[in-house]
């Protein structure tokens, strides 16, 4: 047996076969040389287990990273619209290529798939681990589609006409200027009228945004139904119970940095997110990450997280395939 694929382990729930590992037939193989034989393999691995670990490949820097990201046949995306804060990492070969999200190292980010909070995303991410952390620091996994079975269907019928997303963007979250990429207020409106989203402009140049975001989605290739959106990221109760208390007393649950509701503007209550979250830590997957590891991901199909850490890391993210709902609701 591959001595790689000895030393892979994994904490996953039954029946789980994410993520599918692939190694090299000889130990270091550049990884772009190994693409085009491998090519049809992770192509249908991204459409029935959802995601690919490629593991023992030769990933000598960003560009050769950036080559095998872009090889897929879709331009690298830009980080839009952001949620958290990421840095572009420069690559001679072409942009789009990201630090991951630039939070704490004891914090963990739970389960999501990228930029679901919006009406726009994109089908594939790709994460690579530049540098393993000594403790910690894994990226976590879930398949989607489990992750909508498990969740009660009175939630899923609670959440069907979609979830209304409310951010006050200014001193307690990522400034409008960074989240849109502009200074300039016309754009930001531009931005906000393409995404169909409500918007506010208030004191001391603070901007309020509401937007009606997709809950569940169906695969476009597949069909299949996945929960897709990031209301428990957003929704107060995400927060740490002090934090919470002192942000609602300060400012008001009108004008906290982010919120979620029900589509009709009503409060979801804690105890819903509570199943949420419980139906999400049942399917998740956990692997401690290996220098060079590249991890290929459906978007739709496979939501990822972070665990805390101690030590460096450095783990970095493009994405590429963007799709869209803006013309349905």
């Amino acid at each position: 047996m591959n001595e790689t694929l000895q030393r892979f382990e994994r904490k996953a729930p039954a029946g789980s076969l994410l993520p599918q590992l692939i190694t090299p037939a000889q130990p270091g193989q550049d990884l772009l040389a190994a693409l085009p034989p491998l090519r049809r393999d992770i192509d249908e691995a991204l459409l029935t287990t959802g995601g690919v670990l490629l593991r023992g490949f030769g990933v000598p820097d960003v560009e050769t990273f950036q080559r095998f990201a872009s090889a897929f046949g879709h331009p690298l995306l830009k980080y839009e619209f952001a949620s958290t804060p990421r840095s572009a990492v420069e690559a001679s070969s072409g942009a789009g290529v990201y630090t991951s999200t630039e939070y704490p190292a004891h914090q963990s980010i739970p389960l999501h798939n990228e930029q679901a909070y919006t009406r726009e995303w994109p089908m594939k991410i790709w994460f690579h681990c530049v540098t393993a952390s000594p403790e910690g620091g894994e990226t976590p996994i879930a398949d989607s589609r489990a992750v909508y079975r498990r969740i009660p269907a009175r939630i899923r019928e609670l959440f069907e006409p979609g979830i209304l997303y409310v951010r006050n963007f200014g001193e307690m979250d990522v400034p409008w200027q960074k989240v849109f990429n502009t200074e300039i207020r016309a754009e930001v409106e531009a931005f906000c009228r393409h995404a169909r989203m409500d918007w506010e402009w208030k004191e001391d140049d603070g901007l309020r945004t509401r937007q009606l975001c997709q809950a569940m989605e169906s695969h476009p290739v597949t069909g299949e139904m996945v929960w897709f959106n990031q209301a428990h990221l957003f929704h107060i109760s995400a927060r740490e119970p002090e934090e919470r208390e002192v942000l609602e007393e300060v400012y008001g649950i009108e004008n906290l940095p982010r919120n979620t509701f029900f589509a009709d503007g009503s409060t979801i209550g804690d105890d819903i997110f509570a199943e949420v979250r419980a139906a999400l830590d049942a399917e998740t997957v956990s692997f401690p990450w290996e220098q060079g590891d590249v991890l290929m991901l459906d978007n739709m199909l496979v939501a990822h997280a972070r665990s805390p850490f101690k030590g460096p890391r450095k783990v970095i993210v493009a994405m590429a395939e963007p799709r869209s709902n803006l013309d349905r609701f």
